[in-house]
């Protein structure tokens, strides 16, 4: 009887411990979701307000709603043709670097090198980019993109693109990889698969997860990518999203409202995309965590 009432005793204290703790997790996660989306919550007050307003006053709340700013941002900005352009390179440039980080990772997880130190050398090789921030290498990919009279084109911003995205992947496709059970390669080996068809039809179907966590997080660079994009393109035929923001930026002033109500619409979509598109990520992401 007494063991009985000691148990019980503990397993209210248990109880009581863990949901404690539990209460304190959730109130950190709230303040830490506060904090993340202030910035935002700043911006749509803002996007409401004039230029003087947002100078003289920016922590203040707008007397009056206004949608000056997202109309003069909805006449100033072509988003059709700022779509189509970065939809063409962010569905160009994810396709082909896919491809290539999907084969070179896994040669590097899967194939025998004749010498361990090259296959070592190798992975150094590709994730040597993740330790390079890419933006130093403006002015020589610059002068290669007028050397080779790609400038002004898709290509000078995919093939940058494909570049700086090369060693993220890799270090996805591997650490996932690397975990993957090779008995189903094995399987269908003995079955006369050849190797491409292996990793069309058998491996690639099973990595899907982390494909298209690699999927989202480009096509959010893309996005997003601003010093290539100012740096390599200069036609307005070309404009991509994060460049037609600059728009609103002139020699002698700078139209705030206008800029922040762009990046308003500009951000919506991506908002959409992720709401949509975030269970992907996290099984990616969990997935090359634990099997890697």
């Amino acid at each position: 009887m007494i063991e009985t009432k000691l148990y019980s005793k503990m397993m209210t204290g248990q109880k009581q411990a863990l949901s404690e703790r539990n209460t304190g997790t959730t109130v950190v996660a709230y303040i830490v979701t506060l904090l993340v989306l202030l910035p935002l919550l700043w911006m749509v007050l803002l996007s409401f307000k004039t230029n003087s307003d947002i100078l003289n006053n920016p922590f203040s709340i707008a007397g009056t709603i206004s949608f000056d700013n997202y109309a003069r941002a909805l006449e100033t900005l072509n988003l059709g043709l700022l779509y189509k352009n970065t939809f063409i390179i962010a569905a160009i440039t994810i396709v082909i670097e896919i491809l290539i980080t999907f084969m070179s990772s896994y040669a590097l997880s899967r194939m025998v090198f004749r010498s361990e130190r090259l296959k070592r050398s190798v992975t150094a090789l590709l994730l040597m980019g993740l330790a390079i921030p890419a933006f130093i290498l403006l002015f020589p990919v610059y002068r290669l993109t007028i050397f080779f009279g790609i400038y002004n084109t898709y290509a000078s911003l995919i093939i940058p693109y494909i570049a700086t995205s090369i060693s993220f992947n890799t270090l996805l496709f591997t650490g996932f990889l690397r975990g993957f059970p090779k008995e189903v390669e094995e399987a269908a080996i003995i079955d006369g698969c050849g190797l491409f068809t292996l990793g069309r039809a058998v491996v690639f179907p099973i990595i899907m997860p982390v494909v298209a966590t690699v999927f989202i997080f480009n096509a959010l660079y893309i996005w997003n990518e601003f010093p290539f994009a100012v740096t390599l393109i200069s036609n307005e035929a070309m404009t991509t999203i994060s460049l037609g923001i600059s728009q609103f930026k002139g020699r002698f002033n700078i139209d705030y409202g206008g800029i922040i109500a762009a990046s308003i619409l500009l951000i919506i979509p991506q908002l959409i995309f992720f709401v949509f598109f975030q269970r992907f990520i996290i099984e990616g992401m969990t997935a090359g965590a634990v099997k890697g």
